[in-house]
């Protein structure tokens, strides 16, 4: 049964970024944009990154520009605001369709594995994936990353 270790994502700088890199690890996927007013979202999850990252959590942002147009610029330009207006550490995946036709294997897998709630339905929509590459939860856009739901979830992954 394919698990997201079979995925591969472009890294925001075009070197490749296998979901493999990740393994054994917990990883919270999130679909970022930086015109969204969910973008100071950035800081909690730069938070929840420093917080855990030594325990083996990693937050992965996979930029889209599928809602409402709100990421609209290069790769180089996003990384830039990123690392400007938040101090974003953790990886970033290129620009990438999150839903649709078009959407990126790992979202298809995600779909099929627990129906549509795993389909975002606007930005930062977050898939929180275990240690086994397995998909164990989401949470909506409108859920911080600092809500304790959140934290229980990669406490209880860890």
């Amino acid at each position: 049964m394919p698990n997201a270790y079979d995925y591969d994502f472009t890294a925001i700088d075009g070197s490749p970024l296998p979901f493999s890199t990740f393994r054994d690890k917990v990883v919270l996927v999130v679909n970022v944009a930086s015109q969204c007013g969910l973008t100071p979202q950035y800081d909690g999850l730069e938070k929840l990154y420093a917080d855990y990252r030594d325990r083996g959590l990693v937050v992965l942002g996979v930029p889209s520009n599928q809602f409402a147009g709100q990421e609209p610029g290069s790769n180089a330009e996003i990384a830039e605001f990123c690392r400007t207006n938040f101090g974003v550490d953790f990886p970033m995946a290129a620009k990438t369709d999150v839903k649709g036709e078009d959407a990126h294997p790992f979202y298809r897998w995600a779909v099929e594995q627990v129906g549509e709630p795993a389909e975002p339905v606007w930005n930062f929509h977050k898939l929180l994936v275990g240690k086994d590459g397995g998909l164990i939860n989401v949470f909506g856009p409108r859920t911080d990353p600092q809500d304790p739901e959140i934290r229980a979830a990669i406490e209880e992954a860890l």
